[in-house]
This record gives C-alpha cells, structure tokens and sequence, in this order.
C-alpha cells in the first residue's frame, strides 16, 4: 500500500497540497479526482518522486520515496506524465523498449523482449510497432506510453490523465485495459481522472481533493451523490443509477 502523513507542497507562499495524510490500498483502482487546480497531479508526481515535496512523507510497501535508491524505485512503482514530450524520434517499440531499462539498463535481454512484446499486443500496438511516434495521433501515442509503463512491471501503476487524446471508443478500451491489469495481473492503479463517470464505472476507491486538501474519500457510491459531488465541485450535479452504476449528469 502507498501511504502519506503530512504531505505538503507549497509554491511561493501558495500550498497546493495541504497536509495530506491517507492511504492508497494496494490492488484495484483509485482514481484521484477534483477540480482543476486541487491538487492531484502534484500529489501524483510526489508520490512518485518526480516533483520534491515541502513536506511529509510518502512510503510504498514500507519504502520511502524519498531515501529509497532509483533503481529499487523504479522496479515498485512507474509513473506516466499528463505531458509526456520527447527530444529524440522514436519508434513505438524503442518508446516501450525504455520500459526495461530499470532491468535491462539499456542491454534487453530474451525475457526483456518478451515483456516488451507482450506490452505491445496488450495494448494493440503490434501494427505501428515500428512506425515513429511522430507519426502517430494523439491517441496512438498515448497507448505507446502506457505500454511502456507496464513493460517496466511495476507493482504500482501511477497515471497521470491517461485519458488525454483519446476519443470515447479508445477511453472506454483504456479503462478496460487498466481493469484487466488490476485484476488479472494484481496490479495496484492511482489515476488522475476528469470524467468522473469513468471514475465511477471503474474505480475500487475515489479520492476527492479541493484546494490541496482530500476532502471526501471511499468507494464510488460514497463519492456518487449529490451531496458529496456538491461539495467537491461547488454545483448541483443529478446522480442517476444505471446498470448498477452511479452516473453524474452534469450537462445540462
């Protein structure tokens, strides 16, 4: 499990995470959520060591982010950018080969290949493997990255917005894959979600936070309601059940 005790960070004199403690059961989906500017994406990238916290501490099955050495790291937990920009041209299969190289450091062996080949089917990409990603849409280049984040085989899977790019088919077909990695592979996901109707269709656990601070946590009918959801989004959102499912209607 992944747990915070007073985790901050602050800007200047501006705190955008406020004194977060919590923990992030291992296994399933917990999909962080909120609106713009709470929070979530530095919370994210703190976890993952990426952004420098202000302070507090974050701990991964009992390592701490912030002494443990990177190449220990880097086999427990994997991190995906919202923006996710690179200097050199590569192709898919060079962009998922990077998965490796905690294992590898550079030198894929046999058995890297076949992780590196299965990432690449499980995500559909076997046709444009060795096509350059500049070449690509922006959904076809999004699936790349999240292939190499599961090429690196991490216990811990953090995703920021994996959504960004993708049209509705290819949303829903994400959100699948990363159900599958949970439950087949034991995988634990936090992910940074806008559409809270796809936080709610898929997720085990909803973090809600507001102005750096959680501010409503549980499972998705806990999160689901008009109550909480006016609450974290400051509007009368209409919750309807459909399939078993709490679904905001929040367009009109």
């Amino acid at each position: 499990m992944i747990e915070l005790s007073h985790v901050s960070k602050v800007y200047g004199e501006t705190p955008v995470v406020d004194d977060i403690s919590l923990v992030i059961p291992a296994g399933g989906i917990t999909s962080l959520i909120g609106p713009n500017g709470a929070g979530k994406s530095t919370l994210l990238s703190m976890i993952s060591r990426i952004t420098p916290m202000t302070g507090g501490t974050v701990t991964v099955d009992g390592l701490d982010v912030s002494t443990t050495a990177g190449d220990i790291l880097a086999k427990k937990l994997s991190f995906l950018r919202q923006d996710n920009v690179l200097s050199v041209r590569l192709t898919v299969r060079d962009l998922v080969t990077f998965g490796r190289y905690p294992y590898s450091k550079g030198r894929p062996t046999e058995k890297d290949r076949e992780y590196i080949d299965r990432a690449i089917a499980f995500l559909a990409l076997d046709d444009i493997a060795s096509r350059f990603l500049d070449e690509l849409s922006g959904g076809q280049r999004q699936r790349a990255f999240v292939a190499m984040v599961l090429c690196q085989d991490t216990d811990y899977l953090l995703l920021d917005e994996p959504l960004n790019s993708l049209d509705m088919r290819h949303a829903v077909d994400m959100m699948k894959l990363l159900r599958r990695l949970a439950v087949e592979f034991g995988k634990t996901i936090v992910i940074v979600l806008h559409d809270i109707n796809f936080a709610s269709s898929y997720s085990d656990h909803i973090i809600a936070l507001k102005n750096g601070r959680v501010i409503r946590q549980g499972p998705p009918a806990d999160i689901m309601n008009a109550e909480a959801l006016r609450a974290i989004y400051d509007m009368t959102i209409n919750v309807q059940e459909i399939n078993g499912i709490p679904i905001a209607i929040y367009y009109a």
